[in-house]
């Protein structure tokens, strides 16, 4: 490689009698839930980071969703978190549309106000205790793919390069993404917002909401508190359209601040001041070949409803259990398909719901103030499809597609159900195993991949569940014969 110094090394993590390594290049939150499943699955996994190790609380994301904090649960995670973060059991919107969260079909009828630090040293600590190896200041700079693997060149401290070997590479490496860049997937998309500012400040007055937001004609502006003194501040007015570069102070905060919320609760002490742009961009793909995406590296919106960190999350849970499974031997490549089937919808449909919040809020025109008008009526009167918009913005209502002729939960999410034994179906969930809920005793369990438990009420359906919580199989009986071959084909090979 031209331009690099120090020294060169090969790490083959392919060769016979070793179990072929995961390469998964970021160690945001999507990075660390997926090295951590895999790792704790028995699966060698090299990260690579190009910063410095570091939790910075200097992060965007603020929020976890329901869906979120259950596949959290799935792996003992949430109730740490619940510990620390602030619940909130309501969403406003455009001012006037308040869309409830307590009536959730969900453990976790809230959603969580904590900044992503939070999570990142939860993820961070349980990747670590399940042995994942952390290369930080190293950079990968370039892959090649052949049908065998992966070879990965990076750069470390100092300079040194080195080639790994790896059975499949997972970028998670932000909006940026050098993976998505090497492997010369398009990033098509645009800016929605230019100019946003973000502060991290101390108030002499406190809002009077956990979350404080609302929107003008001509600004916008969103508090929400660290936890540590601190509140990070997120405004934009649309007559201050200057590049990311230009200086930013905290009279320009305060004034958007005002504009936008009546008042700046009296903001002093900013520990940090930026600019940054809102893009909406979606990757065509999410795997080519033995490469993925996940996270900003697949796909990037606009802040609103905060779904992003969400979001690339759920990837993570989708992609691990599917990557664990093949590379050992429990199930066939072909699996790994489904990752781009289930999550690229999913991604497209943040970006549109996403959007259209950024939209209705910043309305100005007279059309488009009476179509917001209009929305928050109907939303307002319209039960079922103000859940529809809650579903969304939590992730607990999407539904992966499934084969003509299945049954009609299949592809759906399975709530936390209580069992039998009096445990619940995400702690029968934790260690990435399948679960089979059946009314009768069953005796076909496998402890290291399938638990088998049955229902605390009366329900007759027998439901097989996947790792990350989605309905695998399901019969309105109890027939034996089907349910080993529903197992065998899914949970077994």
């Amino acid at each position: 490689m031209n331009g690099t110094t120090g020294t060169t090394s090969t790490t083959d993590t392919t060769g016979p009698g070793t179990t072929p390594r995961v390469l998964v290049v970021g160690s945001g939150p999507t990075g660390l839930l997926l090295a951590g499943d895999l790792a704790t699955a028995g699966v060698p996994v090299t990260v690579l980071e190009k910063r410095p190790h570091k939790i910075s609380n200097l992060s965007r994301a603020f929020v976890l969703h329901a869906r979120t904090l259950e596949q959290l649960d799935a792996r003992g995670l949430a109730d740490d978190l619940e510990a620390v973060g602030q619940p909130l059991d309501r969403l406003r919107l455009f001012g006037r549309l308040t869309i409830d969260l307590d009536t959730l079909p969900s453990r976790f009828n809230h959603l969580l106000v904590l900044p992503q630090y939070e999570v990142e040293k939860v993820l961070e600590r349980r990747a670590a205790e399940a042995g994942v190896d952390f290369r930080y200041e190293t950079e990968l700079t370039g892959l090649t793919q052949d049908a065998d693997g992966v070879t990965v060149e990076a750069r470390g401290p100092g300079g040194r390069t080195e080639s790994l070997r790896a059975a499949y590479v997972v970028g998670a490496d932000g909006m940026r993404s050098a993976v998505r860049d090497v492997i010369g997937l398009p990033f098509p998309g645009r800016s929605v917002i230019r100019s946003v500012v973000l502060a991290d400040v101390r108030l002499a007055e406190k809002p009077p909401t956990l979350l404080t937001v609302n929107a003008v004609g001509d600004a916008f502006a969103f508090l929400a508190p660290f936890g540590d003194g601190y509140y990070r501040v997120i405004g934009w007015h649309r007559g201050r359209n200057v590049p990311d570069r230009e200086p930013l102070d905290l009279a320009e905060v305060k004034e958007i601040t005002r504009l936008a919320l009546g008042r700046d609760f009296g903001m002093h002490d900013a520990r940090w001041m930026s600019r940054f742009h809102s893009d909406e961009r979606q990757a065509p793909a999410y795997r080519v070949g033995r490469i993925f995406l996940a996270g900003d590296a697949a796909h990037v919106h606009t802040p609103a409803g905060g779904q992003g960190m969400n979001t690339g999350l759920q990837d993570a849970a989708n992609l691990s259990w599917k990557l664990a499974a093949v590379v050992t031997g429990h199930a066939a490549p072909e699996l790994l398909d489904s990752y781009q089937a289930e999550r690229h919808p999913v991604g497209r449909a943040v970006l549109r719901s996403s959007g259209g919040i950024v939209r209705l809020a910043m309305a100005k025109r007279p059309w488009t103030l009476a179509a917001r008008a209009a929305l928050t009526t109907f939303l307002d009167a319209v039960g079922p499809a103000r859940r529809k918009v809650a579903g969304q913005i939590t992730g607990i209502g999407y539904r992966y597609p499934v084969p003509r002729g299945a049954h009609r939960l299949t592809g759906t999410r399975v709530p936390d159900v209580a069992l039998a034994d009096g445990g619940r179906l995400y702690e029968a969930l934790r260690g990435g195993r399948f679960v089979l809920i059946t009314p009768e005793p069953y005796e076909g369990g496998r402890e290291e991949r399938l638990a088998v438990v049955r229902w605390a009420s009366d329900r007759r359906t027998t439901v097989l569940v996947r790792p990350d919580g989605y309905v695998a199989w399901a019969a309105d009986s109890t027939d034996a014969v089907r349910i080993e071959a529903a197992v065998n084909e899914h949970a077994q090979k």
